[in-house]
């Protein structure tokens, strides 16, 4: 039941004060007056949904507070503003419980306070009418059936196992190769969840270096350390009654997961410099493109917080085993694209669509939408031809080596490039180049 924010509604049996009430109000032109002079009259004429009622305490059918009532039964988003001959405080305040939204005495500053008082109405409601909209549009945005574009049946488990994960608090682990979204399952289970309307806070455990995981996670108190000029709270309290999302578990320093493992387990932190323990109430998804039970093999990840992680088990397939999905997604990041840029709507001919189910996707869902986003700028006519679509055109090391730089500019830039490539996952990076972690810390520093 919507009301017009525009349209106010004058209830008032004496006619001279009612055209009095009026004329104050239609100083703006914003609104819209109707004016009644009895209870039976306005309250017949509710269908029309105004947004505000000035209404006179003693009518010459009924008592404003009962009137009031019938207003609110019929509509709570109505806001009525009552008027009375006296300032009678036991009856404001009656009203005023009754769902009034203010109770202003006739007197002679009446129209400034009368004024004063729609616009602070008309303020909430436009506040009021942005949160439901945000709201709408959450909900709209991770419903994960429109957002986890597919039809395959490796793509309708996905979909299975993230509804059996909103109806509890379960831990959940997200595995899948980089690039086939598991931040985007996430998202759609939080915000399908009972915790939609708390804080979803992410941490890329692979961006943080060693040292300072625990300050990140946990937070610290003012003086904990050189450069702790205040308090900070870690991403555990930031997540309380929400959801906190551990983007490349797999990645984490072996030294500090016993100290996750507690948190875990006992529901509370203690801040660096600190002995109180703080709780805390999280729904916790993690995500890893490694095979964490291997890793536990291999001695890089403690058993025991392994099992404590596991929980329900959601693997995302990778793009090249999805079928026509990637038919799917293609149209769906065209049109995106297109709207976002305004170009016209497009299409892509049957030779594309062949050449697109034909590509293994490296990069997954990520190096789809980079290629269709290609094509679409590459295209001369609304159906993208095959030949538009490219995958190898772009390559980064050859752009490196046809630049003329020193050795050390040549280092910063292919860190960059793998940087990028792997999600900035620092560890894997430093595995892939044989560096120290450290090296890779001090480019970016510098870079800064």
């Amino acid at each position: 039941m919507t009301t017009d924010k525009n349209l106010i509604y004058v209830v008032e049996d004496d006619e001279w004060y009612r055209g009095l009430l009026g004329y104050h109000l239609e100083m703006n032109p914003d609104n819209q007056i109707e004016q009644f002079p009895d209870a039976k009259s306005v309250l017949g004429n509710l269908h029309k949904g105004p947004g505000i009622i000035t209404l006179d305490y003693k009518l010459p059918d009924m008592e404003g507070v009962e009137v009031l009532k019938k207003i609110k039964e019929y509509n709570p988003e109505i806001e009525v503003i009552v008027i009375s001959e006296q300032g009678d405080i036991e009856t404001a305040v009656q009203l005023l419980k009754e769902g009034a939204y203010d109770y202003i005495a006739k007197a002679d500053d009446i129209r400034d306070k009368l004024l004063n008082t729609v616009n602070h109405i008309r303020k909430n409601q436009s506040l009021q009418t942005r949160i439901t909209s945000l709201q709408e549009e959450v909900e709209q945005k991770y419903d994960f059936e429109t957002t986890i574009i597919g039809q395959s049946p490796a793509i309708k488990r996905v979909f299975s196992m993230i509804e059996k994960a909103i109806k509890t608090n379960i831990t959940v682990t997200v595995t899948g190769e980089t690039g086939t979204g598991k931040e985007v399952v996430a998202k759609a289970i939080h915000f399908n969840s009972k915790r939609a309307k708390q804080p979803f806070v992410a941490v890329n455990m692979a961006a943080i270096p060693s040292e300072l995981i625990e300050s990140e996670l946990f937070g610290h108190e003012k003086g904990a350390f050189t450069g702790a000029n205040q308090r900070r709270i870690g991403k555990f309290e930031e997540a309380n009654q929400g959801t906190l999302f551990l983007d490349e578990i797999g990645e984490m320093d072996i030294t500090f997961q016993a100290k996750l493992l507690r948190a875990l387990q006992e529901r509370e932190v203690v801040r660096i410099g600190s002995n109180k323990p703080v709780k805390f109430d999280a729904r916790i998804i993690v995500a890893t493109n490694r095979n964490l039970l291997e890793e536990v093999k291999n001695g890089n990840f403690r058993e025991d917080l392994y099992y404590r992680l596991f929980g329900l088990p959601i693997e995302l397939p990778p793009l090249r085993n999805r079928g026509n999905d990637i038919i799917l997604l293609a149209k769906f990041f065209l049109n995106n694209f297109s709207k976002e840029n305004d170009l016209p709507q497009m299409t892509f001919s049957l030779d594309a669509q062949q050449k697109l189910l034909a590509y293994p996707y490296p990069g997954n869902i990520r190096e789809l939408k980079s290629v269709v986003e290609l094509a679409a700028v590459m295209a001369s006519e609304a159906e993208i031809p095959a030949d538009a679509i490219s995958f190898s055109n772009f390559d980064p090391m050859a752009n490196v080596i046809a630049e003329e730089m020193t050795m050390e500019e040549y280092k910063h830039r292919i860190v960059e490039l793998f940087l990028q490539k792997y999600d900035n996952n620092i560890k894997l990076v430093a595995e892939k180049l044989d560096i120290g972690h450290s090296t890779i810390y001090r480019m970016l520093k510098e870079k800064k």
